[in-house]
């Protein structure tokens, strides 16, 4: 978005002074951009470039990574490490030791005092794996809290969980380079061009090479949805209705790969009763998308030689996020779409390591996709990290939007929060407010000291950001590349392996355990323990052992799984249909529409919607500082049809408030006709501004938030009021 500007600057590349040019991988979106970073011959880092020969981007990055540089020398970057009695109180500098000390010692009184699981962590997912790995075994092995979950289940849990539920494993199982081989790509949910741009550039090149029909479905008029062949304008929260009517046309018309079907998957007889009732004509009144289209699609999908489906958040955030990503899955397994190139189920993930952290984490179970319910997973890690096996829980925590909840209740009464900031991702942020206020101790452990919920803090780590560490990232199609350290840590601030292994040695359990200071040796203990056998009696897919740092950053990333004695790593996963479940196969599951949305009335007249847009990222904790990403989408602003703006008097430009039953929030209507006349879009990364009025609730297999469902009105406000409280708001 440009305000205000219509005549563009041309473009002056001015020489920075690089000397040298060290590796990395991009910190920001799950692409995964090889790039380099150019030190000036102070040794600073002045600018990024991509790598030519990178598989992923081939040279290229988008605007964010182009300026990535940018913030490893931002203004709030935290310096020192801080500690106060109360959040009323000024915070007081202290030494690593102190804070260190204080937290453990918190931690441990909090624990004794009610118990293990009083303490919670959140993570993120934009830490490097090898520090995933070593929070896990520290919060599983060590402080023993089964209220451990990352930010992630924002925005993949229900990718990861339908991926469970329909293969047996986590794990998307295409890649990239599908795109080259398809036939139909079908889209839900999902902006690349703004969301990815780089897996957008390597669709579009696909395209140049070969056509093939491209269907978004998407409510509003994305960009991606202009630049496709068919484009699908669904009511919100009605994917899963549309999904089982394409699979009802599919198996109606004898479409369906049978031999597939009878070779691969279990449950064809109660799914295809199910699909049974979801006729065109029903999925019509419900979807908005005629009857006539849904038969013209599925079969345009199902005929095609080779289709693939790809998603992100218009998916995930629903109340049915997992069904409806099981529901994608069983698409492709009724055309023979898994395993071969160009047929596949692709979520494009979010964040830079949310695969990391899915893989290593231990957030859902234990380290390599283990599990907390199986008693021999809790056994092996036990005897691994040398840690009595029955001080693991026998079952899964809390989720992160659970955790909250409970701090609520008064059931959790200390947090840690590693690279996350909920006050503005959270839905109800009212609500947010008021519970982190109820914690006795809480940890804030960030590469920026002015993050929003450092608000809430009785301690603040100082963590180094990205380029400044030492590790590897896994990208959306499962591709571990390297991140080395361009430049020193800022300041006094440390890298997150570091702070990890510095408080483990705060318990004796921890003092006692083996906790490796170097990336590199980390990666040997994760290699050690993808190596196994899985469910199914074949080799476990998440083996990495025959990668090493030197040989990702060689090939400039590898995809696991990689075993030992393999040359590089593998594409697609159960290209020989063989699936992790113990029958070695897949599942094709029956899945009823429960119409549970918030929808507009006369109080409530507009659809909210809300997206990421190409200049930002997240809660802009980093974005937000970088002048050549913020110029462009400074503020909160809120897409809206002119029709519908001329109905109620609101003008482009104009301040208005936003109001939900569960609170308002001041935005800059900017009028067009990408969104209908009963709906608005906001992107989320604006503090104190969508979130303020989004929908809480929670998906049941997931625990991910509806973000995407929730009904609003439009109120008039005093302009200059809001212009007060919007300079106020873009302080964050």
């Amino acid at each position: 978005m440009l305000f205000g500007r219509r005549k563009k600057n041309p473009i002056i590349l001015r020489d920075k002074g690089v000397v040298d040019w060290k590796y990395a991988t991009c910190g920001y979106c799950s692409t995964g951009c090889a790039m380099e970073v150019g030190l000036d011959k102070n040794g600073v880092a002045v600018t990024t470039r991509g790598v030519a020969d990178a598989p992923v981007n081939r040279g290229k990055l988008c605007i964010k990574g182009i300026t990535e540089a940018g913030i490893l020398n931002a203004s709030g970057r935290g310096t020192e490490p801080l500690l106060r009695s109360h959040t009323y109180n000024p915070w007081q500098t202290a030494s690593w030791d102190e804070a260190l000390d204080k937290t453990a010692a918190e931690f441990q009184r909090i624990q004794q005092k009610y118990g293990r699981d009083a303490v919670a962590v959140v993570s993120t997912g934009q830490i490097l794996t090898e520090e995933f790995y070593t929070l896990g075994k520290l919060v599983r092995g060590v402080i023993g809290t089964n209220n451990y979950d990352g930010n992630t289940t924002l925005c993949m849990a229900s990718a990861v969980s339908g991926y469970k539920r329909s293969f047996g494993a986590d794990g998307p199982p295409g890649c990239y380079d599908d795109f080259s081989h398809t036939d139909c790509l079908l889209a839900f949910g999902s902006n690349l061009p703004e969301q990815h741009p780089v897996i957008y550039w390597r669709l579009k090149e696909a395209l140049e090479n070969r056509r093939f029909p491209v269907i978004v479905v998407d409510p509003r008029v994305t960009m991606f949805a202009q630049f496709a062949d068919i484009h699908l304008p669904i009511t919100p929260g009605t994917d899963l209705v549309l999904l089982n009517s394409l699979c009802h046309v599919i198996l109606k018309e004898g479409l369906a790969d049978e031999d597939y079907i009878a070779a691969h998957t279990n449950g064809r007889e109660e799914f295809a009763t199910l699909v049974e009732a979801y006729n065109p004509a029903m999925a019509a009144r419900i979807t908005g998308i005629d009857e006539d289209t849904i038969r013209h699609v599925a079969r345009l999908y199902a005929r095609a030689g080779a289709a693939m489906s790809i998603w992100t958040m218009g998916i995930n955030q629903s109340t049915h996020g997992s069904d409806g990503v099981c529901a994608i899955n069983n698409l492709n397994l009724i055309t023979g779409n898994i395993g071969k190139p160009g047929g596949t189920s692709l979520s494009i993930t979010g964040q830079c390591n949310a695969m990391g952290t899915r893989e290593w984490s231990s957030c859902s179970g234990l380290p390599g996709y283990r599990v907390l319910e199986n008693p021999d997973h809790r056994e092996e890690i036990g005897k691994f990290w040398g840690v009595d096996s029955a001080f693991f829980p026998t079952q899964r925590g809390r989720f992160m939007t659970d955790i909250f909840p409970a701090i609520e209740t008064g059931e959790i009464k200390a947090l840690w929060l590693v690279a996350t900031n909920p006050m503005t991702s959270m839905p109800n942020t009212a609500r947010m407010r008021k519970t982190l206020e109820k914690l006795e101790f809480c940890v804030v452990q960030d590469a920026y000291q002015d993050v929003e919920a450092t608000q809430y803090a009785h301690a603040y780590f100082p963590a180094s950001v990205w380029a400044e560490k030492d590790g590897c990232f896994t990208n959306t199609e499962r591709r571990v590349n390297r991140v080395t350290p361009v430049t020193t840590p800022y300041a006094n601030s440390r890298p997150d392996l570091w702070i990890f292994n510095q408080l483990a040695r705060r318990w004796a359990q921890g003092a006692a355990m083996s906790f490796p200071e170097a990336a590199s040796d980390v990666f040997e203990e994760m290699k050690a323990l993808s190596v196994g056998t899985g469910a199914n009696g074949a080799p476990r897919t998440l083996d990495i052992s025959g990668m090493s740092h030197a040989l990702i950053e060689q090939q400039r990333g590898i995809q696991w799984p990689m075993r030992k004695g393999d040359a590089t790593g593998t594409p697609r996963l159960y290209s020989d249909g063989v699936f992790p479940y113990p029958d070695g196969k897949a599942k094709l599951l029956a899945l009823p529409w429960t119409d549970n949305n918030e929808k507009p009335d006369s109080d409530f007249p507009f659809w909210l919607n809300s997206g990421r847009v190409v200049e930002h990222f997240h809660t802009r904790t980093r974005t937000g500082k970088v002048g050549n990403c913020n110029k462009f989408s400074p503020t909160a602003y809120m897409e809206m049809n002119p029709d519908a703006a001329r109905e109620i008097g609101v003008e482009h430009m104009q301040y208005v408030r936003l109001v939900s039953r569960r609170g308002d929030a001041i935005v800059l209507a900017q009028l067009t006709q990408r969104v209908p006349r009963n709906m608005v879009f906001v992107p989320f990364h604006f503090h104190d501004c969508v979130n303020r009025v989004s929908l809480g609730l929670l998906d049941p297999h997931s625990r991910q938030p509806a973000f995407k469902q929730a009904a609003v009105r439009i109120e008039q406000v005093d302009q200059a009021e809001a212009a007060r409280l919007n300079r106020e708001m873009r302080t964050y």
